[in-house]
């Protein structure tokens, strides 16, 4: 009898430690979140960079995400061609949480990781919608010097009052942007680059060998620079590096 109620207390416990949850153990935080935070919350959380001729991207605080294999790489921003393609399974990848990259010569969409997910197709490229706006501002040359005008305004060149900026500048590009009524605007003074704005107030300083003329600003809200002519990198409007 012994035995017996041995036996059953033996089975019962067996029977409830069975039924106990077993212990899940949490995998370590692979702080993948941290590394998307942004500083600044008005450009990329991934920004393009290059490397021995190459590109890839990195995150705002400077840390490798996706390594410089790429010839080209682009914003991780819409492509308007995906985004109305005839295929409708297609049009995914025209999104913004992907970036055109050119690797080995063929064109590709990579996705936050670094994936390569899609592989360009001209049967798959649709019909931008015309997004035209035509520019409010533009450069005007007087006595071989570069001054603003703004359209609407400027009837006599005779007339300083009717200039935005007076010619004053070596050279003034203004670079597309979404705000037309206060574009940003690469200046040259003294054979370096800096960027104003309309009113002529200093935005970037005078400091850069060059600032590319491209669609970083409007695509990005960054400014490509070069202090020595051959190494690349991206600012802010604050003249933050990255």
């Amino acid at each position: 009898m012994k035995k017996f109620f041995a036996f059953v207390l033996l089975s019962f416990s067996i029977l409830i430690f069975s039924q106990k949850k077993p212990i899940v153990k949490r995998p370590l935080s692979t702080n993948i979140e941290a590394d998307f935070i942004k500083i600044n919350d008005s450009i990329p959380a991934l920004i393009p960079y290059k490397k021995e001729g190459k590109s890839g991207f990195i995150n705002q605080k400077g840390k490798i995400m996706i390594p410089a294999i790429y010839s080209n790489v682009g914003f991780f921003t819409e492509d308007c061609h995906l985004l109305h393609s005839p295929n409708l399974t297609i049009r995914k990848f025209g999104s913004k949480n992907y970036a055109s990259v050119r690797y080995n010569g063929e064109d590709y969409r990579i996705d936050q990781s670094g994936k390569r997910i899609y592989f360009f197709k001209d049967e798959d490229l649709g019909k931008c919608p015309s997004q035209f706006k035509a520019q409010l501002f533009h450069a005007y040359i007087l006595n071989k010097y570069y001054g603003i005008i703004e359209d609407s305004k400027f009837h006599d060149a005779s007339d300083y009052r009717q200039f935005a900026i007076y010619p004053q500048f070596d050279y003034l590009y203004i670079l597309e942007g979404d705000d037309l009524k206060n574009p940003m605007i690469i200046a040259v003074r003294d054979d370096k680059f800096g960027i104003i704005d309309v009113k002529g107030k200093t935005i970037i300083p005078f400091e850069y060998e060059e600032i590319k003329r491209n669609y970083s600003w409007k695509l990005g809200r960054l400014f490509e620079v070069t202090k020595d002519g051959d190494n690349y990198y991206y600012i802010d409007i604050n003249n933050n590096a990255y």
